[in-house]
């Protein structure tokens, strides 16, 4: 006489040795999703960040990546050297500008009647 959990358990083994594929395809949908939702708008920013800093030029408004706000009064291939208040001058490695610091843009109210 064959016991339940015997019978169950021959069944359950065939089924699964119907394909090595068929379970590797949630791995590559997963791998995809990855790569299109983290990856590679990661890598777009990245691109974007170093021909950013590759363009920047005397007398640009810059924010570092420590929060500093300056402009640049000299540049060099590795570092720029930033005026933060009359006088004060610092200088600060290329990679560590987060961007540049642009003015406030004014919102117009529109009149509503």
């Amino acid at each position: 006489m064959i016991s339940i959990a015997y019978a169950m358990g021959q069944g359950g083994e065939a089924a699964g040795q119907g394909g090595g594929f068929a379970g590797f395809i949630p791995l590559v949908l997963m791998f995809a999703i990855f790569y299109f939702l983290l990856i590679r708008p990661q890598q777009k920013k990245a691109k974007e960040h170093r021909e950013m800093i590759g363009q920047l030029k005397k007398g640009d408004a810059v924010i570092t990546s420590g929060g500093i706000y300056g402009t640049i009064t000299a540049t060099d291939d590795t570092t720029v050297t930033l005026e933060i208040a009359e006088k004060v001058r610092v200088k600060v490695a290329r990679s560590n500008i987060a961007g540049l610091n642009r003015p406030a843009q004014p919102v117009e109210k529109s009149k509503t009647k």
